[in-house]
């Protein structure tokens, strides 16, 4: 883990790259096309994946590299070993070409089922964040780099964040009847996961579709920051699924999840 955390600048460095290419695109009247899942995809999305594909390939050319769109034509490679890295070169299409500023450059690091490594780079927010498991977590924000560490709420109750187009369904608010939600909050993309890791947030629920790489950098993040991720039954959230597809799950701040199916969450008093 070492000889890769040491390397975290450069993953750092990448997805700034990955992020400016992004924005040359973003100030254009970019197309917008739609993949045979029906999810966007723009120019911003290929060229922020080459760029991403060709600076890995450099760090760390015997490991492999799963990528979204690469994934989406077909191009998936053999995980023979235990690390590989998942990248979303583009999280949050649809906020993108909405243009609410609201999408990032994900790079994540997995070795064998779990993130160990994973950066977020918001680059119309001008906003970085990353994280490895063992080292901490930070943010940077208008060059000031700060570390970040999650919230533990208090019994007057807790924050949640949700997203932005896929935050009102009964099986989410039937999990959300257990807790005193005192605050609301919507970001999109991966910075759910980031909002929770810096303690603006205890928790974001999600149930609905994601795949490995939406999930696996703001993931890392946030146990770096001292959260995590579970299933909704409080099991393990674990990576190198079939076709990198996740079930639905619960990130979770200075909370304590429940640690089996029907346990019911106490807040720390």
């Amino acid at each position: 883990m070492t000889e890769y955390f040491s390397m975290m600048s450069e993953i750092v460095k990448l997805a700034d790259q990955a992020g400016e290419a992004i924005m040359a695109v973003y100030r254009t009247e970019f197309e917008t096309k739609i993949k045979s899942d029906q999810s966007p995809v723009t120019e911003a999305d290929i060229v922020a994946e080459k760029i991403i594909l060709e600076g890995l390939s450099k760090l760390t050319p015997n490991l492999p590299v799963v990528a979204e769109e690469q994934v989406a034509d077909g191009k998936t490679p053999v995980l023979s070993s235990p690390y590989y890295w998942l990248v979303d070169p583009l999280d949050g299409t649809k906020e993108f070409v909405r243009r609410n500023d609201e999408f990032t450059v994900n790079i994540a690091l997995i070795k064998t089922k779990s993130p160990i490594l994973g950066v977020v780079c918001a680059p119309a927010l001008k906003t970085s964040y990353w994280g490895a498991a063992g080292h901490g977590a930070f943010c940077r924000e208008n060059e000031i780099v700060v570390p970040i560490a999650v919230n533990v709420p208090k019994d007057d109750g807790i924050s949640i964040i949700s997203s932005r187009h896929h935050g009102n369904n009964r099986e989410l608010q039937d999990f959300l009847a257990t807790f005193n939600v005192v605050q609301t909050l919507e970001a999109g993309s991966s910075l759910k996961f980031c909002v929770v890791a810096k303690g603006d947030a205890d928790l974001y629920p999600r149930f609905g579709p994601t795949c490995e790489w939406d999930t696996a950098a703001g993931h890392a993040i946030l146990d770096a920051a001292g959260g995590q991720v579970t299933k909704v039954d409080g099991s393990a959230f674990l990576y190198r699924k079939t076709h990198f597809r996740n079930s639905n799950f619960i990130a979770w701040g200075g909370l304590t999840p429940p640690n089996r199916p029907g346990t019911r969450l106490s807040l720390p008093s």
